[in-house]
């Protein structure tokens, strides 16, 4: 038997091959291309200063301006824990209290071309030109007479504070600082200035009085003698102060009052430096902040803690308003955006001026439209504030009362 081997050809093995991927589509590199152009527009658009396409109107010149800056909501700060005493009499008490007055604030920021397009939708964003930051000042002489503002405010609500909570403080006369230089012939308008005051020329906003003639000025009283024996006309040096310069000595030319021309004036309208006499130690720490709007807030928020019991009724209280040695409630700026930061910090009664300009009638169609002029609720934010007008210090004492507040009780009040 013959043996026969027969040899198989092996079937061949296909080669592996990997998975065939997806192949590329035109549109998702078309996302990808548009998605780094955007990139890079946002990226450019946030340097970008805004004056190079942002414009309002000029109120002073009723045309359109460059607008550089916008005014936003900035925040809510308790003034309780801004207040210190140091050195208290035997005989002076400090109450503690359990919840906390608050002064708004808002800011001015520069914008660039991406904070511009983002706030076009924003109700709270209000553009500034120039002017409209600044006034007609140097942004210098402005940041010093707002830091002036505010020490002038934490004077008057000392004074008043103390006064209201039974105290005796008294008033003295501060420093001679010019707050703005007068116009001598306005245009028919009242808004250009056609002939300045002599003293113009050498004289500006924030500038400090020091001496006359090498005569000591410490407040306008001495500065009233000094023009008494003068005449328009009459030339006189000066030392000054000026912010970021130091003293300078100049020489001015007097003039006659328009008002009264057998009067001699400097031809300027001084700031109020008044400072208070308290018969203890009290400072409120204001840190960079300026401007006078926190007065009234500052003021009831001594009172609180300078007399028994609770004004706040249990609750914290957002406050706004400008205040004067009579206890007026004055109107302040950026009312809209201040509210819509109280709103942020989750405060829901927030006292305003009752004479305050920018408060309107809300539309009836839509509540929550507007700020109203008479007690209401706007709702936004993180929930409603309570909006409650006053015109003096004593609108807003009976204003928290009727919160649920106590009534304030001066120290020296005899008990029955």
């Amino acid at each position: 038997m013959t043996d026969t081997t027969i040899d198989k050809v092996p079937t061949p093995i296909p080669p592996v091959m990997p998975p065939a991927g997806p192949r590329p589509r035109w549109w998702a590199l078309a996302i990808a291309g548009v998605s780094i152009v955007l990139l890079g527009v946002i990226a450019v658009s946030a340097l970008v200063p805004s004056r190079w396409f942002a414009t309002t109107e000029n109120q002073r010149l009723m045309e359109d301006q460059p607008a550089p800056y916008a005014r936003i909501p900035a925040s809510a700060e308790s003034v309780n824990d801004r207040v210190e005493f140091n050195d208290l009499p035997d005989d002076v008490v400090r109450y503690e209290t359990a919840d906390d007055f608050f002064f708004v604030t808002v800011s001015a920021p520069e914008q660039s071309a991406l904070s511009w397009l983002l706030g076009l939708s924003e109700p709270t964003v209000d553009l500034l030109t120039e002017e409209d930051k600044f006034g007609r000042r140097t942004p210098t002489q402005s940041r010093q007479l707002s830091l002036q503002q505010m020490r002038t405010a934490t004077q008057e609500a000392q004074y008043l504070a103390l006064l209201t909570a039974g105290y005796e403080p008294t008033i003295e006369r501060g420093e001679v600082v010019i707050q703005d230089i007068l116009c001598r012939v306005p245009d028919e308008n009242g808004v250009e200035c056609i002939e300045s005051f002599p003293s113009d020329e050498q004289l500006d906003p924030a500038d400090t009085i020091l001496e006359i003639e090498g005569r000591p000025i410490g407040d306008l009283n001495d500065l009233t003698d000094e023009l008494a024996g003068r005449s328009p006309g009459d030339e006189v040096d000066m030392r000054i102060r000026r912010p970021g310069v130091g003293e300078l000595d100049v020489t001015i030319e007097l003039s006659s009052d328009p008002q009264d021309p057998d009067r001699t004036i400097v031809g300027f309208i001084p700031f109020d430096t008044a400072t208070v006499d308290l018969p203890f130690d009290v400072s409120i720490d204001t840190g960079p902040i300026g401007g006078p709007s926190a007065g009234l807030a500052f003021t009831l928020a001594l009172v609180d803690e300078l007399t028994e019991g609770e004004l706040t009724g249990g609750r914290n209280i957002a406050v706004t308003g400008t205040i004067d040695l009579q206890g007026n409630v004055g109107p302040i700026g950026g009312l809209e955006q201040k509210v819509h930061a109280v709103q942020q910090h989750g405060v829901d009664v927030f006292l305003v001026p009752a004479n305050q300009i920018e408060l309107s009638e809300p539309d009836p169609d839509d509540p929550d439209d507007g700020i109203c002029r008479m007690d209401c609720l706007v709702s936004a934010g993180k929930g409603e504030v309570e909006i409650i007008a006053v015109a003096t210090l004593d609108d807003a004492l009976a204003a928290l009362v009727e919160l649920g507040g106590d009534p304030v009780v001066p120290v020296n009040a005899t008990s029955s």
